[in-house]
């Protein structure tokens, strides 16, 4: 049996995927894979589902709701019984669990892979990290439960899982930076500038790519966009570190230059 949540949500069993049709159903399983192998409790259960203004049958809907995803859970041939339906999604400590084998949930394998990853990082060793985390990102299908109705509690873990792919993206972006990858980033950096226009690491990443490549106007330019955006948006210049770095290119600092050269750790400083 596998499960996902990093796209659209899945239970992938010997048969053809299967979910519950119903928005609400749909939205508590979300809930509770989000939560896999962790008490969930009631309240928060019902703080998803209906936010602040929760209707006076919320508990005994929200116990209709798990039978009916046990149903769900039946009609898979690996369970097939509502008592085995049970014991993966079981009523414990005023509230529920949705228990997934290792390695069965795609959240679980992409965070084994991101530590993987970042122990070969630690290590000195960017090519192994680089494709571990290329690898880990290939797990995503999209946007974190796309889909899936979301209430507070899954906007909120939608956002974070969002700020994590986005983290562990950047992080492979600086390894393949010190691996002489620049030409190959500028496509992939600029579209991620133009997701994020005021994120400053993705932008010095961009303008680090566009220096080593040979294009220090281009490099230039990228840095005002975020100048002129980040003042147009939030009333702010750019930072401190962003003004020392566009310096460090205009003068043509030698840390810039080459990422096999002892100085490239500071330029990769420089753009963290």
């Amino acid at each position: 049996m596998r499960f996902a949540i990093l796209g659209p949500l899945r239970m992938t069993g010997v048969g053809a995927p299967t979910v519950p049709k119903a928005p609400k159903q749909r939205q508590l399983l979300a809930l509770l894979l989000l939560n896999a192998n962790q008490v969930v409790p009631v309240g928060v259960c019902i703080k998803e589902l209906w936010d602040d203004q929760p209707p006076d049958s919320a508990l005994s809907t929200l116990q209709t709701y798990v039978l009916h995803l046990r149903r769900v859970l039946c009609g898979v041939p690996e369970i097939g019984t509502m008592r085995a339906a049970k014991q993966v999604l079981a009523t414990a400590e005023r509230g529920y669990r949705f228990s997934v084998p290792d390695g069965s949930l795609d959240l679980h394998l992409f965070d084994e892979g991101v530590r993987k990853a970042r122990d070969a990082l630690a290590d000195g060793d960017d090519a192994r990290g680089s494709a571990l985390l290329a690898r880990a990102l290939d797990m995503w299908e999209g946007r974190a439960l796309t889909g899936v109705q979301a209430g507070p509690v899954l906007r909120a873990h939608a956002a974070m899982l969002e700020e994590y792919r986005l983290s562990v993206q950047e992080t492979r972006i600086e390894a393949d930076l010190r691996l002489a990858r620049h030409h190959e980033l500028i496509g992939e950096l600029s579209a991620l500038a133009t997701r994020h226009p005021t994120n400053e690491n993705v932008r010095a990443q961009l303008m680090l790519a566009l220096y080593r490549s040979g294009r220090q106007a281009h490099a230039v330019e990228a840095y005002q966009r975020l100048r002129r955006t980040l003042s147009a948006d939030l009333g702010l210049d750019p930072s401190p570190r962003m003004r020392r770095f566009l310096q460090a290119m205009l003068e043509n600092h030698p840390s810039l230059n080459s990422p096999a050269a002892a100085g490239a750790g500071a330029a990769g400083d420089r753009s963290a």
